[in-house]
C-alpha cells in the first residue's frame, strides 16, 4: 500500500460494492482501493488525537493491516462512519497505553454537566493515577463496566446498551453517578 496515494473514485465502484467485493473474492485490491479513499480522513483523525505526524502514519498503516485482516468478521452498514468509529477507538487505545491526557467532555443535556472529566494528565502525577484506579474498583460493577466502555473505549451509549444488556436509562445514570463517585472519591484519596 502506498502511504497516501489517493485512488481515483469509480462511479460504479461505491463503498458497498468494493466492500461487498472483498468479502466474496477476498482480493486485497478491493478493500486497498476502498481504504486508500479514506486515507486523508484516517492520518487527520489520527493526527488530531495523537498530535504527532510520526505516530498517526504508523496508526493508518496498523489500521489498515488490522482491518484487512478482520473486517470479514463485521457488519458493516455504513463503512465511512463505520471506519471513523475504528480509527477513534484506535487513537484512544493508543493514547490510554502512552497514558496521555484524555478529556471527555460531557453533553450538558446527556449528563447534566457541563465540565470535563481529565482520566490522564500529562504529568503522569503517579498520586492521581493511583488514586483514579483505585477509585474505579470501589465502584459498583455496572457504574465500573459503563464508565471504562465510554471513557476508556469510547463507546456510545447505544454500544454500551448492546454489550452489557443495560437498559439504555441505566447506563446514562451509571455514567453520570459513576463520574460523580470517581469526582468524591478521588478527593478523598488525594486529601489523605
Amino acid at each position: 500500500m502506498q502511504f497516501f496515494s489517493l485512488h481515483k473514485k469509480k462511479e460504479s465502484d461505491s463503498d458497498e460494492i468494493l466492500l461487498s467485493k472483498f468479502k466474496e473474492t477476498r482480493k486485497a485490491e478491493y478493500f486497498q482501493q476502498l481504504y486508500e479513499r479514506y486515507i486523508p480522513l484516517i492520518y487527520g483523525l489520527c493526527l488530531k488525537y495523537l498530535q504527532s505526524p510520526e505516530q498517526s502514519q504508523d496508526a493508518v498503516i496498523d489500521i489498515y493491516e488490522n482491518l484487512s485482516q478482520k473486517i470479514q468478521d463485521y457488519e458493516i452498514k455504513v463503512f465511512k462512519n463505520w471506519l471513523y468509529s475504528v480509527v477513534k477507538n484506535h487513537c484512544f487505545h493508543i493514547l490510554k497505553e502512552n497514558k496521555k491526557e484524555i478529556i471527555v467532555n460531557f453533553d450538558s443535556q446527556l449528563m447534566e454537566s457541563d465540565s470535563s472529566f481529565t482520566l490522564f494528565d500529562d504529568s503522569r502525577d503517579e498520586e492521581k493515577e493511583s488514586a483514579l484506579n483505585e477509585c474505579l474498583e470501589k465502584l459498583p460493577e455496572p457504574q465500573r463496566i459503563a464508565v471504562e466502555k465510554f471513557f476508556y473505549e469510547d463507546k456510545s451509549y447505544a454500544d454500551i446498551v448492546d454489550e452489557t444488556g443495560f437498559h439504555l436509562k441505566s447506563v446514562k445514570s451509571y455514567i453520570q453517578n459513576g463520574k460523580r463517585n470517581l469526582k468524591i472519591c478521588i478527593e478523598k484519596n488525594l486529601k489523605e
